[in-house]
């Protein structure tokens, strides 16, 4: 009984000296991450309705006549934009690591309540092993009277009751810190996503002032240059649809229908959070109208503001990406990417101003693999997503199959119209 004595004491010390102290000390520093969440919280949101207004008014902007004048106001339109872009992803990667920071402080709390319930298991346990050593009579004759005695003993019983106590609570502290570093682990993924999404989004801001320069220098900042560049580029264009058009009518390749998926909505996931569609597969009014040689228009429009994520349909792989804006006056894709999917699908997205991914590079569904752009022949920042049939798409380097006006050098996929496929079947 005299060991029980000692432990009461000992225990009441490390209990309050340790257990009371440590976890003030935590929930304070916790108290104050989850106020500097909350104050970025509310700049975020600020954030946010600034960009919707700037995107309201590029919308405007995309639906005017195409004038040096309007071209210049959306090129610095979509830098505030895109400035404001890397400010929302700044702060939501302070409040990300915030986050973290609070989680760390949780998971250090309850391993020290772990700890410390450890320490009164292994204490009550060796008092109740010590004690059941020594019989009544003995433990009665040790102690000057029965009042001291008894009191000891009511000590003892309420230590043992404890100790099941003791033993639910450690089980519940064990998982709610096995919840806390799942939290973590995901925070930390959030975390490195955003990172890249920052790199990405300074890329575009580069991509979006050398822009401004090219059109500016090719204009001399008057209408009538202007207007002569965008007729220049139109033409050539029309060209360059021709010639690729009857490449496609020759290629020759089987396509075998029932390795394709059913079609159906849902096979593939949509390759942007906000979807506008501005142009349909097919047959459409502007195929109409002269564009694509006739053959109407390979893929879905999208339009949405320069610097938009844009994501993969599905899980696959980059089967290949290119840039025909690298050769001079080719007027077709831009910045492309293709994915090679594992359900006998491919997928293209093009007219991008960054490219954020490598050849053989695995990627999963909704995964960012570059930001929209106005690359290539574009009548307005817009994503291009064409669907093909693997089995008849090829990358092919144009020069090495047939005479292509000023795309000789550039590489793209090429397909027979059966491998087309329409995207809004899949999606």
């Amino acid at each position: 009984m005299y060991f029980l004595k000692n432990y009461t004491t000992t225990l009441l010390v490390v209990f309050i000296s340790l257990f009371f102290s440590g976890v003030i000390v935590h929930a304070d520093v916790v108290t104050t991450i989850k106020e500097k969440i909350s104050s970025t919280s509310l700049e975020i949101q600020k954030i946010e309705a600034e960009i919707a207004e700037y995107e309201k008014e590029l919308q405007v902007i995309g639906g005017e006549k195409k004038t040096l004048q309007n071209e210049i106001s959306r090129l610095n339109l979509s830098a505030k934009k895109l400035s404001a872009d890397i400010s929302l992803t700044e702060s939501k990667i302070y409040n990300a690591t915030l986050s973290i920071d609070q989680i760390e402080e949780q998971i250090a709390e309850k391993e020290l309540k772990i700890n410390t319930n450890k320490n009164a298991l292994t204490a009550s346990i060796r008092s109740i092993q010590i004690n059941d050593g020594v019989s009544t009579i003995e433990a009665m004759l040790s102690h000057q009277s029965l009042t001291d005695f008894w009191s000891k003993v009511d000590t003892l019983e309420t230590f043992q009751i404890s100790l099941q106590e003791h033993t639910e609570e450690l089980q519940k502290l064990r998982e709610a810190l096995r919840v806390n570093r799942e939290e973590e682990l995901h925070k930390k993924a959030e975390l490195a996503h955003l990172r890249a999404s920052l790199q990405g989004q300074k890329q575009v801001i580069d991509y979006n002032k050398r822009e401004k320069d090219t059109i500016l220098a090719v204009t001399k900042n008057e209408e009538s240059k202007y207007q002569e560049y965008l007729e220049d580029a139109k033409q050539k264009r029309e060209e360059f649809e021709r010639e690729l058009s009857q490449l496609e009518s020759d290629l020759k390749i089987a396509i075998d229908p029932s390795v394709l998926p059913t079609s159906g909505k849902g096979v593939l996931s949509w390759p942007l959070s906000k979807i506008v569609i501005t142009q349909k597969f097919g047959n459409t009014a502007f195929a109409q109208g002269g564009a694509y040689n006739g053959k109407g228009h390979n893929g879905v429009d999208f339009g949405i503001p320069t610097g938009t994520p844009v994501k993969t349909a599905g899980s696959g792989v980059v089967e290949a990406f290119g840039n025909t804006d690298e050769i001079r006056g080719c007027y077709s894709y831009g910045k492309w990417i293709l994915v090679k999917h594992p359900t006998g699908l491919s997928t293209l997205y093009a007219h991008l101003s960054v490219i954020s991914v490598e050849r053989g590079e695995s990627v999963a569904v909704g995964d960012v693999i570059g930001y929209s752009g106005n690359t290539g022949y574009s009548t307005g920042p817009h994503l291009h997503f064409s669907v093909y049939a693997t089995q008849g798409v090829r990358v092919v380097r144009l020069g090495d199959i047939k005479k292509i006006t000023n795309c000789g050098n550039a590489y793209i996929p090429v397909a027979p119209f059966e491998a087309y496929l329409n995207p809004l079947d899949y999606l």
